[in-house]
């Protein structure tokens, strides 16, 4: 149900943004704002489930916890990074299959080697672009419904003329949406558009290698997509950061009433009133006299 409702959304006029959720909370405030759709990244993941950063360290269990928990909380569909599926092709089919059997409206896979490296750090390496084929024709042999997004890093490694020639054998051997990653020029940006055959992804990662372009310009360059995969974890570690500090300073939370979420307006996200709800219904409901039960 959920990559049909990401189809209808692709399908309507204008670029879908989608903003990053780091776990159910998050995810949840991302669809109560109004976004049609929310992204997992393995970078946020990573960073805030683990604190560890984003160079292939985690497992494909280790993702699929809080992907799921993301699923639960939220009506909207869920984009989910699987960095390179966890091996080679039979990975990559298992990894779709569990992904989908999560409830992911779609998957994100990408061309670098195994352990993979943030799009924006240095040092990465590519596979072969036949390799990734591999992969991405055995992710669309065992989905059912779920879209493919295939990624290629291959600007930093090789250029833009193999970038845009892996992406558009990815979008012949059946990916859904292209996802090219850290072009570093506004040129670059607007010539994918026109060279690659498929509908677009675009990564804002900002203060990274991609310089900041807004959603009017991208959507006028023809781009389908754009994310913003830890703007608000980034945001939100910024503001704790300095709730933290003001609290050790101060050695009292007063003067951080006006910067928090207010009591009830957290327990509006968490849907407590719902909860209380069910909770009333079910209380009116007296269990049968255990006398007259059949054992």
């Amino acid at each position: 149900m959920k990559a049909k409702a990401l189809r209808n959304l692709l399908s309507q006029p204008g670029i879908l943004v989608v903003p990053g959720a780091t776990d159910a909370l998050s995810a949840r405030i991302v669809e109560d704002v109004g976004f049609g759709a929310v992204y997992v990244s393995g970078a946020g993941i990573a960073n805030v489930q683990f604190a560890l950063p984003d160079i292939g360290l985690l497992t494909l269990t280790e993702m699929l916890e809080p992907i799921r928990r993301i699923v639960e909380a939220v009506n909207i569909p869920v984009l989910a990074d699987a960095d390179t599926g966890y091996g080679n092709a039979v990975n990559v089919t298992r990894t779709v299959q569990v992904y989908e059997d999560a409830g992911v409206a779609a998957i994100q896979l990408e061309d670098q080697v195994t352990p993979k490296r943030s799009g924006h750090f240095n040092g990465m390496e590519i596979i072969p672009a036949e390799e990734m084929i591999l992969k991405i024709n055995a992710a669309v042999k065992v989905r059912r419904k779920m879209l493919i997004i295939a990624r290629t890093d291959a600007i930093a490694t090789n250029g833009m003329d193999e970038a845009v020639r892996r992406a558009n054998l990815y979008a012949r051997a059946g990916a859904d949406i292209l996802f090219v990653e850290a072009p570093t020029q506004k040129e670059q940006i607007a010539e994918l558009p026109r060279k690659i055959q498929a509908p677009l992804l675009f990564n804002m990662t900002e203060g990274a290698k991609t310089p900041i372009i807004s959603h009017d310009e991208l959507q006028g360059m023809g781009y389908r997509i754009v994310i913003h995969p830890n703007l608000a974890m980034r945001v939100a570690s910024r503001a704790m950061q300095g709730a933290l500090a003001v609290l050790q300073k101060a050695r009292s939370s007063e003067l951080l009433i006006p910067s928090m979420l207010e009591w009830n307006e957290r327990q509006r996200l968490v849907r407590l009133p719902e909860w209380e709800a069910l909770d009333n219904e079910l209380s009116r409901f007296k269990p049968a006299d255990s006398r007259n039960s059949i054992h």
